[in-house]
């Protein structure tokens, strides 16, 4: 019997997606056996829509067709069913198909869907918004805004993403947190607090990747010197491979963390997307909670 299949393509992720990727995608998926239904969703409100229901569909297998932002909205609906999430990289960093193993290209990404097998993986939770790569406060949310503005305004990605940073690291980047993890307590100015779904490596040649997604623990990282330089050697030692060695660099894992501000509200990035949230900051894993299909070497 064949399996069924809801497919959720978003025609905003990476370079924009058009019906004929989608009907490419859908030839992909009967070639490989697999009877898919294609949805192509934009705006983000659609998409989550068409997730929901997908979820609550007769559906064996839910595939995101797109970057870590879609895959990560398509979980949050996702998340309380029993369904297998499939994964079509077409975004542009796509980090949790490259932790996970999942091929880039789309026709050997299908062919995984029908073949691999179904890996329970963490994820990771901040006030009732579920994260599958990591989240953040304080520099990164304010650069990704900035960058979206200016992407707006018809300047490149990139550009728009150095004009950001530079602009906030000119202006005062540092921000009073306090800290509440499962056996310790403390209070910092920092330019971020970034909060990852498991552990994420720091040499030269595997900077930002995660070993295994399944070790139920949230990695905490934060840079505790309260000026410019430490925070321009903090990007030297990242681009060197050499974060762990900085002395004024701090990680801990834990299962949840409270942080607390004197702001109200405040810029909480995940997954690459922004939105504002009410404080105190209430984060904690959820181990093994998703279903997700992987290569058969991946399982573990």
């Amino acid at each position: 019997m064949r399996a069924r299949v809801e497919v959720i393509v978003n025609s905003g992720a990476g370079s924009v997606v058009g019906d004929g990727q989608a009907d490419a995608i859908e030839q992909a998926l009967n070639d490989a056996g697999l009877d898919a239904a294609i949805h192509v969703a934009n705006p983000k409100k659609a998409l989550l829509t068409i997730a929901r229901k997908a979820a609550e569909s007769d559906a064996d297998i839910i595939v995101a067709a797109g970057g870590d932002g879609t895959i990560s909205a398509v979980v949050s609906s996702l998340i309380s069913s029993q369904k297998a999430l499939g994964v079509i990289p077409l975004g542009t960093l796509n980090h949790f198909s490259k932790d996970l193993g999942i091929p880039l290209d789309i026709t050997e990404a299908v062919r995984l869907i029908a073949d691999g097998v179904v890996r329970q993986v963490d994820v990771g939770e901040v006030n009732g918004r579920y994260f599958i790569n990591n989240s953040s406060i304080g520099l990164y949310p304010r650069i990704v805004r900035k960058r979206k503005q200016q992407e707006r305004l018809g300047h490149g990605k990139w550009w728009a993403a150095a004009w950001a940073a530079w602009r906030f690291l000119w202006l005062s980047p540092f921000l009073k947190v306090r800290l509440e993890l499962e056996d310790n307590q403390l209070g910092r100015k920092t330019p971020f607090v970034f909060v990852g779904n498991n552990e994420y490596e720091m040499d030269l040649y595997n900077i930002g990747r995660r070993l295994r997604l399944n070790q139920g623990k949230l990695s905490v990282y934060l840079l505790h010197r309260s000026g410019r330089t430490g925070l321009f050697l903090l990007i030297v030692r990242t681009l060197l491979g050499m974060l762990r060695q900085a002395k004024d660099f701090e990680e801990f894992r834990t299962k949840s963390l409270t942080i607390e501000t004197r702001r109200k509200r405040m810029l909480v990035a995940f997954d690459g997307e922004v939105d504002v949230m009410e404080t105190p900051l209430e984060y904690r894993i959820h181990p093994k909670k998703l279903r997700v299909i992987v290569p058969r070497e991946e399982q573990q």
